[in-house]
């Protein structure tokens, strides 16, 4: 039997549930996940990619079949280089398969070889998204249930929100 590598790419700024509940289930699936951290000039991110793969490297390391790495430039080239024959691809609503299904075209047609598989995230995190998470941490949101502990204290650490709060409550007289 063919043992197959996949690759999970996206920018993970920060990682969630979402993304873990992906990772997991993609582990039983495929003999090795590679989780691809783009650096993507385009964004402006959060955490620098370094941060993230720590934090995403600190997240699987009790899966034995997961590993981290970054790349730049054409995900397939990427996918080509690390020999995987898939990409894992999670899909929320009907708007992410719009866009995802656009992709995975364009990547047919760039590495016909290269399947792409679409996984529907566990129905709690079925509308959680990194910017989501950004944006509630950056107003001084709980975003507890939606990140693990490592990353809630990574934003903390980087944001600050206790502070941001303090900001936005009447001082008193």
């Amino acid at each position: 039997m063919k043992k197959v590598t996949a690759i999970y790419p996206g920018s993970f700024d920060p990682p969630t549930n979402g993304h873990l509940d992906l990772i997991h289930r993609g582990s039983r699936i495929f003999d090795q996940l590679i989780v691809a951290i783009l650096r993507n000039p385009d964004k402006t991110p959060l955490f620098s990619v370094g941060d993230r793969k720590r934090m995403l490297e600190d997240l699987t390391a009790d899966i034995k079949n997961v590993s981290v790495d970054t790349f730049d430039g054409l995900t397939v080239e990427f996918a080509e280089k690390v020999n995987a024959g898939a990409m894992l691809r999670g899909i929320r609503a009907l708007s992410d398969y719009e866009y995802e299904l656009q992709i995975a075209m364009m990547n047919r047609k760039l590495s016909p070889e290269l399947e792409t598989v679409f996984m529907m995230p566990a129905e709690q995190y079925s509308y959680l998204s990194s910017r989501l998470v950004r944006e509630a941490a950056k107003l001084g949101g709980d975003v507890s249930t939606l990140v693990p502990e490592l990353v809630e204290q990574r934003l903390k650490e980087k944001l600050d929100p206790a502070y941001k709060l303090a900001i936005r409550q009447p001082k008193k007289k």
